[in-house]
């Protein structure tokens, strides 16, 4: 446990996007983040655990890949690893997920998230969740978008990040134009499109990406002009917006619905 405890130091240093970005390593904490973690190959690199949360999880250890290290901490360097409240006493060192946009745009899709300016980690989180759970073959992290690495981010997916293709690409122009030049249509979610999103199943049952953008300020005009169509969720009630992972939500469940139809 003494080894475990001095590789903590080293590892606790990864709490800055500077030093996840530069060694390309991230922490992936709790159970379900682990678990999400240990299925994707070659991603875990060492686990770090507690005694208690060792005798919880037998099922994390039997799925631990062969010359993976479970490492005993003792319960005080654990939670240094943390920045949840309640630490669940298990906590995964993980290599970046995330590859080229060209290289994953070179296999054909039918169902992608572009997210532009995503600045909250909790709705970046539910977008990969939500696009996870429809059946989404890429989520994109564009522009200024929040880390895909932040530990609440990673926390908010409850290991949908590990579930599907991730690519980050610095310019949100260049993401939109590289999924349209891969044969896909670019939908906006606007809140003044054009098309309304229960209308439109024709567009919706094609090859789609989906452009969500900055939780307060929206798609900058520049970048909705690039997309293919403008489309609007409809508020029947008196509510004057969604929330941008709900809104997300609804639209690539749309596009799900109309794609299997």
């Amino acid at each position: 446990m003494a080894a475990g405890n001095s590789r903590l130091k080293d590892t606790r240093r990864l709490s800055r996007r500077s030093v996840r970005t530069e060694r390309r390593l991230f922490l992936a904490d709790g159970p379900k983040a682990v678990e999400g973690a240990l299925s994707a190959p070659g991603c875990v690199v060492e686990v770090f655990a507690t005694v208690a949360a060792t005798e919880q999880h037998p099922d994390l250890v039997a799925a631990l890949p062969d010359g993976v290290p479970w490492t005993l901490v003792e319960d005080r360097g654990l939670a240094s690893l943390s920045d949840s409240v309640t630490p669940a006493g298990v906590v995964a060192l993980c290599r970046h997920l995330d590859r080229p946009l060209a290289d994953l745009l070179s296999t054909p899709r039918r169902l992608l998230a572009i997210c532009a300016d995503v600045r909250d980690p909790g709705n970046a989180g539910t977008v990969v969740r939500s696009a996870d759970a429809a059946g989404a073959d890429l989520v994109v992290l564009a522009g200024s978008s929040v880390d895909a690495y932040n530990p609440k981010t990673v926390r908010a997916s409850v290991g949908s990040l590990f579930h599907l293709p991730l690519a980050v690409e610095p310019d949100a122009e260049a993401a939109v134009r590289a999924a349209q030049a891969a044969g896909l249509t670019v939908l906006a979610a606007d809140g003044d499109g054009e098309v309304d999103l229960f209308e439109a199943d024709e567009l919706l049952a094609a090859p789609t990406a989906w452009l969500f953008g900055n939780e307060a300020r929206g798609l900058p005009s520049e970048l909705a002009d690039l997309a293919d169509h403008r489309v609007r969720i409809p508020i029947h009630g008196r509510a004057e917006s969604l929330n941008l992972s709900t809104a997300a939500a609804l639209c690539l469940y749309a596009s799900a619905r109309a794609q299997r139809a």
